[in-house]
Formats: C-alpha cells, structure tokens, sequence
C-alpha cells in the first residue's frame, strides 16, 4: 500500500534517486487557504543537510503544486504536489548491487519483488517521508481552523532523557538542532551525537508527540481506533520501532485506582483529574492532551566495515559510504508531527458524518 487515510487520503510516489518524489491528497475540502510558505517551512524542518548532526545530503526540497489549488485556495480536487531531488549520489551505491545491508530492506524488497532499486534503498528510503510532511502541512492547516495544535519533540536519544513534557516549554523546540525544547538535555544530546558520529557510527532516540485542543469524539470502534491509527502511521515511517501513548509501558508498574482518570467538573467542562489515558478512552478522544512516544532505531547504515552476503549467497565485506545520518530522531520531529496531522485530519472529517 502506498496510500494513507480514509477521507483525507495520501498517495506517496517516487524513489530516493529517482528524478522527484511526491504526493497526491485526495478528500481534502474546498476552500482552504493554501499557505506555501508554511509548508516550505515544514519541509526545511526535515530536510538533509540541516546541521553537523544530520546527513550532508543537499537538498532544498522545494516543492511545486502541480493540481487541486486555484488562487491560493483548494478547489476540492486531488492535490499534486511534487519534490525534485537534486543531489543524488547514486555512484556511492553501485558498490551494494549485489548485496545485503544489514538491517536494510535489501533483502525483503529483493525476495518479495525479484529486484530492487539499490541506489539508497529506491522506495523503501526515508527519503519518500518529505512527500508525506508536505501532506502533513496541508492537514496542519486544515486543522489550525479547528484549534488543533501538534507539536513533537526530541525526548531522548540513547540513554539520555528529558523531563516530561509537562516540565517543558515546548515553544523552545527548534532553539536547538538536536529539537528538545530543554536546553541542559539537548546540550548532552547534540555531545553524544557527535561522539558517536565522529566514532563512524549510529545511534537512536524517542520522539514524543502532544496533540492539544482535540475536540472529544475523533476515532472509531473497533479497528479505527484513533489510537490504533496513530499507531500505525507512526510506525509505517522508517526506522521506527516502538509506539506507546499515555502511560504505556510504564502504566503496568500501576494498579487500576492509581490509574483510573477520575472525571470531574470544571466551570461546566467534564475533564479528567489526571491524564494516563493520554487523551483517549475507547478509542476515541476524550479532549484532554493526546501524548505518545515514538521510538526510532539507530540508523542501519554505518561508516564501518561489517559482514554481510550477496545475491549468490558468498560472504562479503561491506564497506560503509555515502551521506546519512548519524542519528535520525532531529530530523523525525516534523516527520511525526505530519503523520499526526493526517491522522487527526482524517478522523476530524469522519467525526462530521458520525451523527445528524
């Protein structure tokens, strides 16, 4: 599947080295003012080259809107959007043809299709992820005249953690390269990134998401759970290996009356006193803060040798080349903010025809 959503439904196309990458959206609504600043601005959040800490892949991912907007507004048509690339190596790769890179889509792509693009991975790139920040940009805005804010974060990378989003000031987030809005932590973070680049090797971290003034009542039982939609979309972007809202994990150490969110009335409001639901009860918003974790992998390519085999079956030696980056969760933020964005946009439309 190369399509996302049910009503505001993405269609991502393109390969890492191919010509361009780009998106079409179907379902979004007419007349909404299209701000293209705002979307390049979006785009500039994930792109390569960003810093000392990110791939130096140079790309200015500028985008063209090929359908689907007329003087600034949507007509309700698909909407094209297409991204060159512009900086393709593609010679870095010949040496991989014929063989397997660890912890790659190498092997499954090859098995499953009888071929693959081998110049950084074809489809399966992280690079196919500025297509779906673009589409998220276009649900950011349509859900700003909602009153829906999203914001993600660096909360840790390796074993250094911030403190809980609720301690921090999430206005600061871009302040730093490393994108955590708590400038103590990302000070060791931005250290132990570039330890570990310098080292010609990788390492991973955990993006945390808070969703703000959702209204109650986004999300559907039984499959279409807003969580499990989430859930999924997260971990359909690359390198993600863990997701987990509200308490998750940690919730377990819990027993249920110290777990339970109490209802109460405030000013004529029905809120929760605390919030380890994260938001979300039965599947479907409850209005208070949406918040989850997003756990990503260390970045599988690595500038040093390891051991692999090719296409026959012979051992190899793999030797680490190329641009990419020594720890992907900066460069992720806006990538998990888009998917969000789909996500609630989605179900905002679908909330519309739930009841007369």
């Amino acid at each position: 599947m190369n399509s996302f959503g049910t009503l505001f439904r993405i269609t991502t196309f393109g390969e890492s080295h191919g010509p361009a990458i780009g998106v079409v959206i179907d379902g979004c609504p007419a007349g909404l003012e299209i701000d293209e600043a705002f979307i390049q601005s979006e785009l500039s959040r994930r792109k390569p080259g960003q810093s000392k800490i990110t791939t130096q892949r140079k790309e200015d991912d500028s985008f063209q809107i090929l359908s689907g907007v007329f003087e600034g507004k949507t007509t309700g048509a698909p909407i094209a959007l297409v991204i060159e690339n512009k900086d393709q190596r593609s010679k870095d790769y010949s040496h991989l043809e014929k063989t397997f890179r660890p912890s790659h889509a190498d092997y499954t792509y090859q098995t499953k299709y009888g071929l693959r693009d081998h110049r950084g991975g074809g489809r399966s790139s992280a690079r196919e992820t500025a297509a779906r920040v673009a589409a998220g940009a276009i649900a950011k805005l349509l859900l700003n005249k909602s009153g829906i804010e999203i914001q993600a974060y660096v909360s840790q990378v390796g074993a250094i953690k911030a403190p809980p989003y609720t301690q921090l000031d999430l206005s600061k987030t871009e302040s730093t390269i490393v994108r955590c809005p708590d400038p103590a932590t990302a000070e060791k973070m931005i250290a132990l990134i570039d330890e570990v680049r310098l080292s010609r090797d990788t390492i991973g971290g955990v993006v945390t998401c808070v969703i703000k003034n959702t209204p109650v009542g986004l999300g559907e039982p039984v499959f279409d759970k807003l969580h499990a939609q989430l859930g999924k979309g997260m971990l359909s972007i690359n390198a993600v290996k863990g997701f987990e809202y509200g308490s998750g994990f940690d919730g377990v150490t819990l027993r249920g009356s110290q777990h339970n969110d109490e209802f109460v009335n405030d000013k004529g409001t029905i809120r929760t006193k605390t919030n380890h639901s994260g938001g979300i009860l039965g599947g479907i918003s409850n209005g208070e803060d949406i918040y989850f974790n997003v756990a990503f992998k260390p970045v599988a390519t690595i500038m040093q040798d390891q051991q692999s085999v090719d296409t026959e079956g012979n051992e190899v030696t793999i030797q680490g080349k190329g641009r990419h980056d020594p720890c992907v969760v900066p460069r992720a933020v806006p990538i998990v903010e888009a998917m969000a964005a789909l996500v609630l946009a989605d179900f905002l439309l679908r909330s519309k025809l739930s009841k007369i």
